[in-house]
């Protein structure tokens, strides 16, 4: 059961992942003097802004100051797309059915 939640999850964030991609190639497409890249602090701004407020101080106070500056500032500085993209495939993997072993019973 908890397979099948992490594919179904996995896909609905891969498939924002693909609307992000296509949302900045149109608006990169439509001003052609500039390229446009939607970043992941703006999305989180957008949703909940509060929580990405109260993320800087509950990342220092748990594991430092190295969590927030170089660790979290890159991840949110990245392509909307990308960070999705990635989460999506990683839940998507952890959700995959394991391969039957050939020769080998399954205890």
């Amino acid at each position: 059961m908890i397979r099948f939640l992490f594919r179904f999850v996995g896909l609905w964030i891969l498939a924002a992942a693909f609307i992000f991609l296509i949302y900045d190639g149109t608006k990169s497409i439509a001003d052609r003097s500039s390229f446009f890249i939607t970043r992941g602090k703006d999305v989180w701004a957008a949703v909940h802004q509060t929580s990405l407020i109260g993320l800087q101080p509950m990342l220092e106070q748990r594991f430092g100051a190295w969590a927030w500056d170089p660790a979290a500032v890159t991840l949110l500085d990245q392509p909307a797309w990308l960070v999705l993209g990635v989460l999506g495939v990683l839940l998507i993997l952890l959700g995959r059915r394991k391969k039957p072993l050939i020769g080998y019973g399954r205890d």
